[in-house]
């Protein structure tokens, strides 16, 4: 074996860099709505189009990020990534129009969709086995510290400055890395040059992920009956299943589905779904009791939530090493017992809660879920032979944003049946009509985080059954001589 060498750390801070601004731009514009809506003249339903396209253009483009990855060089894909995402947030700063709007926010979203995929194929690349949970700790890191900061500092310069500033900040933040990229950033992926596209699995991808994301993020609000609603989620299913059917006739599939052969990757695969729909509940239905049932400020409820996101940041590294040093399961246990007794604790929520209270459990909740999701994802990808990881974290990325979308749509319409229906019983029981509407709706709150404890509880029985992946000595030579044996690539 050829003597080891260095993982190239100036290429890795390159990446992280324009992963962190992609990340840290897509939960920055939420609390900017209300603003945006005043300045254009639009409905509430049109302004949540900058959310929803934003991520309906990631679900189509994630589970393309294989092949480009296969197909392209790191470098390339990285410089047309960041120049998509700096040409996007110019065109929404300068917006005459709604419509302008939304289309430099689909630019942004096409650029920021690949660099998620990028950075963690990447980072398979750079580390060996063995030194990959430190790694990929730093990587989580990144994506929870940069989605935190997002809703508080855009709380703070809508309340000083236009929603525009919001823009105009990430701009010379998103060309430094830019043109980092340009003049210093070297490939440290193989291609294959010969690799061609299936446009029919492209298409039924699209019309399958898009269906999906779009049918059940509206959902929530349109309600389960609305035609669009069914028929967009039904137009999905069918994609999807027929896309699943396809990538197992191809030779050279859009999303290799057979590498749900490996038992750990597949169970991995399994838990980090389950545990985004549960860690989706406290992200959406929080906000709805903090601001609407307690009247907290969005701000203060942006500060609320801010410790825990830190947190789980702070942890990621340290878990990294842990991983390292013990494996997944030894981690994944009692962080998934931290979610299951955090979230029957914000079942048993009362218009009397303290703020600190709050803080505390949805802070300690954020914890356990750093000790889950990282460290399982990582052993799943641990598990898979090289040529792999390129389809392996299209996947994980992908359905994270289904379980995502499909978890705040089941959990939203629990609350909403249970608030219907518990507004009945207090008016029938005679109830003040004033204290209703909070009451009713902390009564599906709690009944919402009830349920997501079962969730969370399936999650938990899954990590029972979690092994560090053995693989074989000829496998792992050949890994790191892949590592290690790049005279090409240099810092």
């Amino acid at each position: 074996m050829k003597e080891q060498k260095k993982p190239p750390y100036g290429i890795i801070a390159i990446l992280f860099t324009g992963a962190f601004v992609a990340i840290f731009n897509q939960t920055l514009l939420n609390i900017a709505l209300p603003s945006i809506m005043l300045d254009f003249g639009i409905e509430p339903s049109t302004a949540q189009w900058l959310v929803t396209a934003y991520m309906l253009v990631n679900g189509i483009l994630i589970p393309a990020s294989a092949y480009l990855i296969q197909r392209y060089s790191n470098r390339s894909i990285f410089i047309a990534a960041m120049s998509l995402f700096a040409l996007g947030t110019l065109l929404a700063a300068v917006a005459p129009a709604f419509s302008i709007l939304l289309a430099g926010r689909m630019v942004q979203a096409a650029g920021a969709a690949l660099m998620m995929p990028l950075l963690m194929n990447v980072m398979l690349a750079a580390f060996p086995i063995e030194k990959r949970g430190s790694a990929m700790g730093i990587f989580g890191l990144v994506m929870v510290v940069a989605p935190a900061i997002g809703p508080t500092l855009s709380g703070f310069i809508i309340e000083h400055y236009s929603w525009r500033v919001l823009f105009w900040m990430v701009l010379p933040i998103a060309l430094v890395p830019l043109a980092l990229g340009i003049f210093k950033l070297k490939n440290l992926t193989f291609q294959n040059r010969e690799l061609s596209l299936d446009q029919a699995s492209l298409v039924l991808s699209s019309l399958g992920f898009g269906g999906i994301l779009y049918g059940f993020s509206s959902a929530g609000t349109s309600g389960w009956t609305d035609p669009v609603v069914m028929g967009t989620i039904g137009i999905g299913i069918v994609s999807l299943i027929l896309f699943i059917f396809r990538q197992l006739k191809l030779d050279e599939p859009l999303l290799q589905i057979r590498i749900y052969k490996y038992p750990m990757f597949a169970l991995s695969s399994a838990i980090s779904v389950v545990v985004s729909m549960s860690m989706f509940s406290a992200m959406i239905l929080m906000p709805i009791y903090i601001q609407t049932i307690k009247g907290i400020s969005p701000i203060d409820s942006g500060l609320l939530m801010l410790p825990g996101a830190l947190v789980m940041g702070a942890m990621s590294p340290i878990n990294g090493r842990l991983f390292d040093k013990y494996g997944a399961k030894v981690l994944a246990i009692p962080g998934l017992a931290i979610v299951v007794a955090t979230t029957y604790m914000f079942s048993q929520l009362s218009l009397d809660s303290s703020f600190i209270s709050i803080m505390l459990i949805y802070t300690l909740r954020m914890f356990g879920i750093s000790l889950v999701m990282m460290p399982v994802m990582t052993n799943g990808l641990n598990t898979l032979p090289v040529k792999s990881y390129p389809h392996g974290t299209a996947i994980n990325n992908t359905l994270q944003q289904v379980a995502g979308a499909v978890g705040s749509a089941f959990l939203i319409s629990i609350m909403n049946a249970r608030t219907e229906s518990a507004a009945k019983d207090l008016a029938a029981s005679g109830t003040n009509p004033a204290d209703i509407v909070n009451l009713a709706m902390l009564e599906g709150i709690n009944f919402s985080f009830f349920v997501s404890t079962f969730i969370a509880l399936v999650a938990f029985g899954l990590a029972l059954f979690i092994k560090k992946p053995a693989r074989p000595d000829s496998e792992m030579e050949k890994e790191k001589e892949i590592v290690y044996a790049r005279k090409e690539v240099t810092e």
